[in-house]
């Protein structure tokens, strides 16, 4: 009986904690397909393994399930799936950082704190040059046409 209330308090515990999916920080997705935060500070295809990194950085107690998936989403690729679920509040109530009262406040963390991510920027340097070169032609193509 003794392992059974052990059991049935863990469960209770994970009620403290919040389910972040991917989707809801991507500013891809419009809102009907996920996205919870507004669209200027979502992040561009925000992986679970990101937002694990940065909320386990900031000190959250962290579960991250890889083989979840988000019921709107319709992509099956690994790069689509997991979901991190975060302990948000203690077994009081209380929030376990005071900085983050609510799970928005957390969305809003992660997304603003994963492009300051090192695989972030290092893999950005090289994609920012060639988007510039193509709005660029985009560009002289138009004033072309006029």
């Amino acid at each position: 009986q003794g392992a059974d209330t052990a059991y049935l308090k863990s469960l209770f515990s994970l009620f403290r904690f919040i389910c972040i999916y991917p989707a809801y920080l991507n500013n891809k997705k419009t809102i009907a397909e996920g996205r919870r935060i507004p669209i200027d500070k979502a992040v561009e295809n925000p992986t679970s393994t990101e937002i694990q990194d940065v909320c386990a950085a900031v000190g959250f107690n962290v579960l991250l399930e890889k083989n979840k998936m988000y019921p709107r989403e319709w992509n099956r690729d690994v790069q689509y799936r997991g979901r991190v679920r975060i302990q948000l509040k203690q077994d009081d109530g209380n929030p376990c950082l005071p900085q983050f009262p609510t799970r928005k406040s957390v969305m809003l963390y992660a997304a603003e704190t994963i492009p300051k991510l090192k695989t972030r920027t290092q893999k950005m340097g090289g994609s920012d040059q060639s988007v510039q070169q193509g709005e660029g032609g985009k560009k002289g193509k138009g004033k072309k046409k006029k």
